[in-house]
């Protein structure tokens, strides 16, 4: 075995997690996947909860069966990326109050319209940029404020999901601005918490620690964590992007410095689908707020200006429902049952809030695409709809996108594991009439690890760090086919 160096990325998704090692020799790198375990959200009375006792355990398996792997003198450091917006928070003696809430949990149902009571839309939207999103962490934070608000009492450290990952390996409080800033809490033209907003909302001030930096070290892993996985006192924590999708922008195998109008937009891919622009600076004007765009922190202080769709998830639900009525599909059986339906005959909105946690994701999908028309009736022709769909949002959000920066964009690279779906590729290309190129299907992952690989000196920068990615990753580009049919969808 080769003697490279080794960092591990942990890379835990709304459905899946893993631990990957990505093992540096020289000026090249492989990733090797070392654990994969399921992320689901537990019912625990009438809440949604993430089950966090669990993925911590799986991660600690994931960690020691790396070491065992590669040995612990070559694993240098590790980090944490996850979803956006869901949170924990600790006590007094840095206990946890409470398991996190899932960000589908019906506790903010409403709670959009009771903050507007006390900070109208337009003021929030200005403070914050970003996307109205009934799931971002200060509607959370306001559910849990109107319904048991001891627990804000007792609160002394807000941690968002990675954050609170990596206080378990390092014993270290961080709160890294890429994920903080997927909460509605954060000032992208300050840099800063929205320290207004969260005095006019009474929020506890004093629990939103110091805003910290990807790349930053956390030092060694904790002595019980280096007990139960083998690996050494010199193994660093090092926070990436700790939003998945900072991370995964990282991966775009681009050779252009960030600016105000760049040529190419990114779609990340996976149970959501997260569609923007890497910028300079925060882009907050009336144009974003009419459209709603986010203006998240990305990695060396740009801006992710993009929008939030709902992806996979529609295609993801179906197949639980058709598996927990006795028809099982593969994802490539269900490609090859929406390629033998005619396309654009069926659409919905995929962001219906009606779609966010429905007890049967086929029936709402057909009742939603009977109320625009065509009602899809077989189980393909519900897959059409919802690929379609998908399309055709990403074509609006694409014309969108170029109506705010005032000029065309040439290319759409697709990263993430939606880059394996050949047909909504291809039906990108279509839609949005441009070229998609499509790769590498492990951008978390390798963004993550590759953050974490400059912090220890093996990368200089992002841009060497996507040089690497464009000579040695895969990619494939979908020229648009049959553009015709999605004219003036």
């Amino acid at each position: 075995m080769s003697s490279g160096v080794v960092i591990l990325a942990v890379d835990l998704g709304a459905s899946s997690g893993r631990v990957l090692a990505c093992e540096f020799t020289g000026q090249s790198f492989q990733l090797h996947e070392v654990h994969r375990f399921p992320n689901y959200g537990v019912r625990i009375g009438n809440h949604l909860m993430w089950n966090l006792p669990g993925l911590w355990q799986e991660i600690l398996n994931g960690l020691g069966l790396a070491e065992k792997k590669f040995t612990a003198a070559r694993i240098a450091s590790v980090g944490v990326d996850t979803w956006g917006v869901d949170f924990a928070l600790l006590g007094e003696s840095q206990e946890l109050l409470s398991l996190p809430y899932h960000y589908r949990d019906q506790q903010t149902e409403g709670a959009l319209e009771r903050a507007y009571q006390t900070v109208p839309a337009a003021e929030i939207y200005r403070q914050t940029g970003l996307q109205f999103m009934t799931i971002n962490s200060l509607y959370q934070l306001l559910a849990i404020q109107a319904r048991q608000p001891r627990l804000l009492e007792l609160a002394r450290h807000f941690l968002m999901i990675p954050d609170l990952f990596h206080w378990l390996l390092s014993g270290q409080l961080s709160n890294e601005i890429t994920d903080v800033s997927t909460s509605q809490l954060y000032d992208p033209n300050h840099g800063e918490w929205a320290n207004d907003l969260i005095q006019r909302f009474r929020l506890p001030r004093a629990m939103f620690g110091s805003l910290t930096p990807a790349g930053t070290s956390l030092g060694s892993l904790r002595g019980t964590v280096q007990q139960e996985t083998g690996l050494a006192a010199t193994t660093q924590v090092v926070l990436p992007g700790t939003h998945d999708t900072a991370s995964a922008v990282v991966a775009v195998p681009v050779d252009q410095s960030p600016s105000t109008a760049p040529n190419w937009c990114y779609i990340s891919s996976g149970t959501w689908s997260l569609m923007g622009l890497e910028v300079s600076r925060p882009i907050i004007n009336n144009l974003t707020a009419e459209h709603n765009f986010t203006n998240e922190a990305g990695v060396g202080g740009t801006t992710r200006l993009l929008k939030n769709i709902a992806g996979l998830w529609l295609i993801q639900e179906c197949r639980r429902i058709w598996e927990r009525a006795g028809r099982s599909y593969s994802w490539e059986q269900m490609a090859e049952m929406a390629r033998g339906v005619a396309p654009c005959r069926f659409f919905i909105n995929p962001d219906d809030p009606a779609l966010n946690a429905p007890a049967d994701m086929p029936q709402t999908i057909r009742d939603l695409a009977a109320r625009s028309g065509a009602t899809p009736e077989t189980d393909a022709e519900i897959l059409r709809c919802a690929f379609d769909s998908l399309a055709r949002k990403y074509s609006q959000v694409l014309q969108s996108l170029e109506q705010i920066i005032g000029r065309r964009i040439e290319s759409i690279y697709v990263v993430g594991g939606g880059v394996h779906n050949q047909l909504l590729c291809q039906l990108t290309a279509d839609a949005c009439d441009r070229p998609v190129i499509a790769g590498p299907s492990e951008a978390t992952a390798i963004g993550n690890a590759l953050i974490q690989a400059t912090r220890i000196g093996l990368v200089s920068d992002v841009a060497q760090a996507r040089n690497w990615i464009a000579a040695q990753q895969p990619r494939v580009v979908y020229e648009p086919q049959h553009a015709s049919p999605w004219k003036d969808r």
